[in-house]
């Protein structure tokens, strides 16, 4: 049995690999063989509905259309209506749900109970490589203030301090949001801090995927979520926030409750505990919702 998937593309590149993580949970999961094709952001829903062009033309029928953020919605929909198919929108569609044949949407966005949506715990996430993880490697990743929290640089500061206060050979690595100089302002020559401009491809991946202990500032939820991929202790840097009702800080605190992060700044040792693999128990939902064989 084969299966055939066009991945929509937008452009955004986190937006990517989110569903570059589902079609590889598909991969992982499927009782049979995969096809996978890329649909290049140029290919517009008007330019598929009316004028597909020899390329797209030219791949096999999908069984799944499978794209992420709001530019790729549309050439889904048209795709489907020209070529067949089940699309499948990853994060809230913007769109009524209806028009989609399933959505995989993060439960800290509180999507409705729909029967074609799949709930995540949190963005979806390529896997990590297994066995590079380096005993004694800390990873420090900053945020900035958002819609949901406040920048308490104070407070923020002293739980960095007490963190690089443990002999671990600490990388500190800053975001957009984070606020300039904040860097700068952290004790330790031996401390290695990276500025998320001078960062490679691929640079965050390695990190993640090397270092024993992980903390995240918890305004970066989809960061912290990232973080869950790898094997590695995650803690989280506390962050006032905005308003009782926050979805962000809801979603953070159950993972606190579930014991997957901790936000004990002293907390010796490992959590011993295995990646979170949303991207795999998704595609296994979406298989097991179609009818098809899942591992």
């Amino acid at each position: 049995m084969q299966l055939t998937v066009w991945r929509f593309l937008d452009g955004n590149r986190a937006h990517e690999k989110q569903s570059a993580a589902l079609v590889e949970g598909i991969r992982r999961s499927f009782g049979g063989e995969l096809q996978a094709f890329d649909i290049p952001s140029e290919y517009s829903a008007g330019r598929i509905f009316l004028n597909p062009g020899e390329w797209l033309g030219a791949c096999p029928r999908p069984d799944f259309l499978i794209g992420t953020g709001r530019r790729s919605r549309l050439p889904m929909l048209s795709a489907r209506y020209r070529f067949g198919g089940r699309t499948v929108a990853i994060n809230r569609p913007l769109l009524p749900y209806r028009l989609f044949d399933f959505a995989i949407v993060p439960e800290h966005d509180r999507p409705p109970p729909l029967p074609n949506v799949i709930l995540s715990q949190g963005a979806l996430t390529e896997p990590l490589p297994n066995d590079a993880l380096q005993v004694g490697k800390g990873l420090i990743l900053l945020g900035g203030p958002s819609k949901h929290y406040v920048w308490d640089s104070v407070s923020i500061h002293q739980q960095v301090e007490q963190l690089l206060a443990r002999p671990l050979d600490w990388s500190v690595s800053d975001s957009r949001r984070t606020p300039e100089g904040t860097l700068e302002l952290l004790s330790g020559s031996d401390v290695q801090r990276v500025d998320w401009r001078s960062c490679p491809p691929g640079w965050l991946q390695k990190q993640l995927s090397e270092a024993e202990t992980i903390w995240v500032t918890e305004d970066s939820i989809s960061m912290l979520f990232e973080s869950l991929q790898s094997r590695a202790q995650v803690g989280v840097i506390r962050v006032p926030s905005r308003s009782r009702s926050n979805k962000v800080r809801s979603a953070v605190q159950r993972l606190l409750d579930q014991g997957r992060v901790t936000d004990r700044l002293l907390a010796g040792g490992g959590i011993k505990r295995q990646p979170l693999d949303q991207y795999l128990v998704c595609a296994r939902a979406l298989l097991q919702r179609c009818g098809l064989p899942a591992s």
